[in-house]
């Protein structure tokens, strides 16, 4: 059963799941951002409060906070790799078998 715009229910289902695993990446990659600056923030204000260096922990912390964002973004967008991958080849309709198997086929050499 085809609908209006020529793809079938399968396909429209797989690229659903394709657009709430990438915005599911996207809102965990900001919510950990976030937190990271957050924190970062909060222990650089309460470190300068206690050695009475005002803007000295606050800049380097959150300096500090960025290399550990993109580390920690790297590893939640690689942990969603192969979901994607399989969700987006799903969306375009290759089997994911066919694709395992690729390259030519060889003739038996027995």
């Amino acid at each position: 059963m085809m609908t209006q715009d020529d793809k079938t229910p399968d396909k429209d289902r797989a690229i659903q799941a394709l657009k709430v695993a990438l915005v599911g990446v996207i809102g965990q990659v900001g919510c950990l951002t976030l937190v990271v600056i957050f924190v970062a923030l909060l222990a650089g204000l309460w470190l300068d409060n206690q050695f009475q260096t005002r803007p000295l922990f606050v800049i380097i912390l959150l300096l500090a906070s960025v290399p550990l964002t993109i580390f920690l973004m790297v590893r939640v967008v690689l942990s969603f790799a192969p979901r994607i991958q399989d969700l987006s080849l799903q969306s375009v309709g290759v089997d994911r078998t066919e694709e395992t198997e690729g390259g030519e086929h060889r003739a038996d050499p027995s």
